[in-house]
C-alpha cells in the first residue's frame, strides 16, 4: 500500500487551498470520505476517525444558520474526528471559525467548484486504488474481449509474442514483462503497469515496441480487472489433454481467488486463439452456460430415445 497524501488530492483535483499550505504532507489512512452528521452534535466513539470530511452545500447551509459561538462549537466537534484535511465543495464560502479551528489543529482546508456528490465519487474511487494493496508479479496482462487475462509462464515461452498476436486481433495490451496487482476488494483484483512499462511489449530477437505509436491507441489499455489467470506450459505428450470439461482452478493473489487454467504448447497451435475460445468460453459460463452441460444432456436425450 502507497502512502498518499493531501497534497495528492490537491495535485490530482486541482483544489484551492484555504489554509494549511504546510501541513498538505499529512497521510491519508482511511480509503473512504465523509459528510459529517452526527460529527456536529459531539464526539462519539462508534463513528470512525481520520475520514477526510466534505462540506456540502447542505452542511455549510447549516453551519451559516447557527450563531458564530454554536457553529465554532458544531465545527469544533469535526475537528475532534481528526480528519488529514476537510473540503469545501460548490465553491462555498466558509463558516466562521472554520479556518481558525483549522490553522490551529493543522488541518488543511481545501475548496473546489465540483458538487459533493462528483467529489465523493471521484476522491472515493480515487483514493481505493491509490491506497489498495500491490504485488508486481512476472508475466503479461491483455485484455481479451473485454476481458482481463494474465498471461504467466517461464520466460521463453512466448507470453508476449502471444499478446502481440492478440492485439493484432484488435486486442488490448495493459502489461509485459511486470504486472501490478491491486487489490480493490476481496473479489476484485486490478492489472495495470508500473508507469516503466507503459504501452511497452518486448519480443525476442525483434526488441521492444511502442505498440501505440505502431498500431493505434486501441492497442493499450491503462488497466483492466483480473477475470482470468492463464499459464502456458510446455507440451506434455502423456498427459491427457482432450478432458470434456476441467474442473475449475483457482490461483490466489493477496487473497484474490482468480480461475486459472493451464495452456500446453506445441508448434502450430493457434495459442492467440486458444486464448480468445477461452475467455468466450468463460464469459459463457459467467452467463450461466456451460457446452459440456449442453453435451451431456443430449446424451442422456439420445439413451432415453
Amino acid at each position: 500500500m502507497k502512502n498518499l497524501m493531501v497534497t495528492d488530492l490537491v495535485n490530482r483535483f486541482s483544489l484551492e487551498v484555504l489554509s494549511g499550505h504546510d501541513q498538505c504532507h499529512r497521510v491519508l489512512k482511511k480509503t473512504k470520505v465523509r459528510r459529517p452528521g452526527l460529527e456536529f452534535m459531539d464526539k462519539f466513539d462508534f463513528i470512525a476517525t481520520e475520514h477526510v470530511q466534505i462540506l456540502g452545500k447542505n452542511e455549510i447551509s447549516y453551519l451559516h444558520t447557527l450563531q458564530e459561538e454554536e457553529c465554532k462549537l458544531r465545527i469544533g466537534n469535526i475537528i475532534k474526528y481528526d480528519p488529514p484535511c476537510i473540503i469545501i465543495t460548490s465553491n462555498q464560502e466558509e463558516p466562521p471559525g472554520l479556518i481558525q479551528y483549522c490553522v490551529e489543529n493543522e488541518i488543511p482546508l481545501l475548496r473546489t467548484f465540483d458538487s459533493t456528490s462528483e467529489v465523493s465519487a471521484k476522491l472515493d474511487a480515487f483514493v481505493v486504488k491509490a491506497m489498495a494493496p500491490e504485488i508486481s508479479i512476472h508475466g503479461v496482462c491483455v485484455n481479451v474481449s473485454g476481458m482481463g487475462i494474465l498471461l504467466r509462464g517461464k520466460s521463453g515461452v512466448g507470453k508476449s509474442e502471444t499478446a502481440h498476436t492478440l492485439i493484432g486481433r484488435g486486442h488490448r495490451l495493459v502489461a509485459d514483462d511486470i504486472v501490478v496487482l491491486k487489490k480493490l476488494s476481496p473479489q476484485t483484483l486490478l492489472g495495470s503497469h508500473n508507469e516503466k512499462n507503459k504501452e511497452f511489449l518486448a519480443l525476442r530477437s525483434i526488441g521492444l515496441l511502442n505498440v501505440v505509436r505502431l498500431y493505434g491507441r486501441t492497442a493499450f489499455q491503462e488497466e483492466t480487472r483480473i477475470a482470468l489467470d492463464i499459464e502456458l506450459t510446455k507440451w506434455e505428450s502423456n498427459t491427457l489433454n482432450n478432458e470434456l470439461e476441467l474442473e475449475t482452478k483457482f490461483i490466489d493473489y493477496m487473497g484474490v481467488q482468480i480461475p486459472h487454467i493451464q495452456i500446453q504448447l506445441q508448434p502450430g497451435r493457434d495459442v492467440a486463439g486458444l486464448i480468445e475460445a477461452a475467455a468466450n468460453n468463460w464469459y459463457l459460463k459467467q452467463q450461466g452456460y456451460s457446452a459440456a452441460e449442453e453435451f451431456v444432456k443430449r446424451l442422456e436425450q439420445e439413451m432415453e430415445d
